[in-house]
């Protein structure tokens, strides 16, 4: 077995997206249909409802390795503006795990002229949610006694609050949010904790295309607020409509504006977050299925595995192409 100590300090060490993070990580299921997971303004953005569940594992040759789970469904509530969601998670890495869940409104406006097939919409969503955040230091072992380690099982709950915007327009789309942004007063490790866990994250992309085949770039940027550390995500996708319904398939690639320090045959290096995720995926009648593969690049790796994620969604009360464009989110 892998000394688990190594797991986490490679981890937090090489994998920008989770240090200081609370609350859901952003990965890259939002790529399959799944924006309401990080924006709570999409929730009930189209007609009828959506459905989706997502499983995650990374390095499945390594015990207690980083892993998620979450599940979410919004709606829109009949012919109002309205729309609400909820989601609940639960996210492990070694000692360390939080699960937790949201219940989210969010407004929609309706912009432009009477043509309710030309989709014009301003959303404003506002997602309210507890989180149980546990360290296990039961297990821990030490020779010399530390004082930071007592050895205990703590837990501790509290509640936060994200809100965002979107803007939808025809095939182009724009998102943005801020994730925990109350400050959040926690007492789980025995060292000063660092009560600002704010991220922002924004995200924009267009649908080109109007036959069989469509195309969709896209970006999305994070921000965490307290140690000011950056990633962006460059995203491609490629639709094809068949008779049962779409496949798609494309990439993402992630990279950090930071680097992390290290020392190899007594030389000091810096490297960055890079990250390659192919996806792939089918909506057949009102299903939909996907799977993304995620491999770290760079010269440090703390496995040669990569991460595996899998999604299954449903969707229900839509009807077929509402608007007159290829806006899979909205339609």
């Amino acid at each position: 077995m892998k000394n688990r100590f190594l797991l986490l300090l490679s981890f937090f060490a090489l994998s920008f997206q989770n240090y200081a993070q609370e609350g859901i990580p952003v990965y890259f299921d939002y790529l399959s249909d799944n924006y309401y997971l990080v924006f709570p303004s999409m929730a009930g953005i189209g007609e009828g409802g959506k459905i989706r569940g997502t499983i995650r594992k990374q390095w499945f040759n390594v015990e207690e390795a980083p892993s998620l789970q979450t599940l979410n469904a919004h709606f829109r509530l009949g012919d109002s503006d309205s729309g609400i969601g909820a989601i609940v998670y639960n996210d492990a890495n070694g000692y360390h795990s939080q699960t937790g869940f949201k219940m989210t409104y969010a407004h929609h406006l309706r912009m432009g002229g009477e043509d309710i097939r030309a989709l014009n919409q301003l959303s404003f969503g506002l997602s309210a949610g507890y989180l149980q955040s546990r360290l296990d230091e039961s297990e821990f072992r030490s020779v010399i006694p530390d004082p930071v380690i007592n050895g205990a099982d703590n837990s501790v709950g509290y509640f936060n609050v994200d809100f965002g915007m979107s803007y939808n327009f025809r095939d182009f789309y724009a998102h943005a949010a801020v994730l925990n942004a109350l400050g959040s007063s926690r007492d789980l490790y025995s060292v000063t904790e660092i009560d600002n866990v704010k991220r922002y994250v924004v995200s924009a992309g267009h649908i080109f295309g109007r036959n069989e085949w469509q195309i969709e770039p896209s970006v999305l940027f994070q921000l965490t607020d307290y140690t000011k550390e950056k990633t962006v995500d460059f995203n491609a996708k490629v639709y094809r409509d068949v008779d049962f319904g779409r496949v798609w398939g494309g990439v993402s690639y992630r990279r950090s504006f930071d680097g992390a320090q290290f020392l190899s045959n007594g030389t000091f290096g810096e490297q960055r977050l890079q990250l390659i995720t192919p996806i792939v995926g089918a909506n057949i009648k009102n299903f939909m299925v996907s799977y993304n593969y995620s491999y770290q690049m760079g010269d440090i790796r703390f496995d040669n595995g990569g991460f595996h994620q899998i999604t299954v969604g449903y969707d229900f009360g839509q009807s077929e192409r509402k608007y007159d464009c290829y806006c899979p989110a909205a339609q």
